[in-house]
């Protein structure tokens, strides 16, 4: 499922990302209250400086997002009017500094078993041992990727940025905020640089950013023609698939990700594809860097007492 995920991902970094403002506004959008639809546009100017405080904000969550550990559940479902679910998991996900490391929790409603969550606490331990030794030739390997990682993310957020126009549409409650909604459209003047940056000309999103924090609390994207890779030969991802992203205040000034959704099917070389996921992220919690990390996991080993769930 590799093309279809990164797929998927790469359209959700374009919701973090808010483009430059087209000069034009509508109040007739469908899909938004016409109370919302008849508030007073913002400005250019009011756009270009909420757009330069957002973009600075998003790349603040970013960055504390490498900090925070937190739990995350996967439901993977069917299509149609009556889905099934197909697998249940819930992960613990522990930031390294070079990525994260996963931590099985329960898997369709049981919990791990404790010898079996020991040894991934054990595999944990060694990995954040390696990432606080600055001259292990391992942790310089694994820090140049994550480092390439990060580069061609905020390469392809830059580009983004010039991928499409942007309409303020109106305004709306959403998850109880009190936010301006902005529909994106491909930008026909820009040029893709790579093969993801196509994607770019294949969809349109919708952002629900807070008023007050100027910070994303919704966005979704979907795929409006069918966006082939490699030519067509690597695979395709559908017309008609959606990704939606919702965000919440985990800590003052911080917002990251609650909950992800993916509808989307394509085809991977010659195999046809369906997902349907839910992915809910619960229990943010500061751990810190690869030595603050490896502190609480070793404290936690040695005291015998296993991660919970419960507050």
């Amino acid at each position: 499922m590799r093309i279809s995920r990164l797929s998927a991902i790469y359209i959700l970094l374009t919701l973090t990302s808010f483009p430059r403002p087209s000069l034009e506004a509508s109040s007739t959008a469908p899909g938004v209250p016409p109370a919302a639809a008849n508030a007073q546009a913002p400005s250019d100017e009011e756009i270009r400086a909420r757009t330069k405080t957002l973009l600075a904000n998003q790349h603040a969550d970013d960055e504390a997002l490498e900090l925070y550990e937190r739990v995350e559940r996967h439901i993977d479902r069917t299509g149609g009017a009556n889905p099934r679910t197909l697998d249940d998991k819930t992960d613990r996900i522990v930031p390294t500094g070079v990525g994260n490391q996963k931590i099985l929790l329960h898997e369709e409603g049981k919990p791990t078993d404790p010898a079996a969550y020991a040894r991934q606490m054990h595999v944990l331990e060694q990995e954040l041992e390696m990432m606080t030794n600055p001259d292990d030739p391992r942790a310089k390997a694994a820090d140049a990727k994550f480092q390439k990682r990060m580069r061609e993310r905020a390469a392809f957020v830059d580009a983004a940025r010039d991928a499409y126009t942007v309409k303020w549409v109106g305004r709306e409650n959403r998850n109880g905020r009190d936010c301006d909604v902005f529909a994106l459209d491909p930008n026909p003047k820009f040029q893709p640089r790579s093969m993801f940056q196509e994607v770019f000309a294949h969809t349109t999103a919708k952002l629900w950013v807070d008023r007050a924090a100027n910070q994303i609390v919704h966005a979704e994207a979907t795929v409006t023609s069918d966006v082939g890779f490699g030519g067509g030969v690597l695979g395709k991802l559908y017309r008609g698939s959606v990704v939606g992203l919702d965000q919440g205040e985990i800590a003052p000034g911080i917002w990251l990700p609650l909950r992800y959704q993916y509808d989307y099917a394509g085809r991977k070389f010659l195999f046809s594809f369906d997902q349907h996921q839910v992915i809910e992220v619960t229990h943010y919690r500061r751990i810190g860097t690869p030595k603050e990390a490896l502190a609480v996991v070793q404290n936690e080993l040695s005291s015998g007492k296993t991660f919970s769930e419960d507050p």
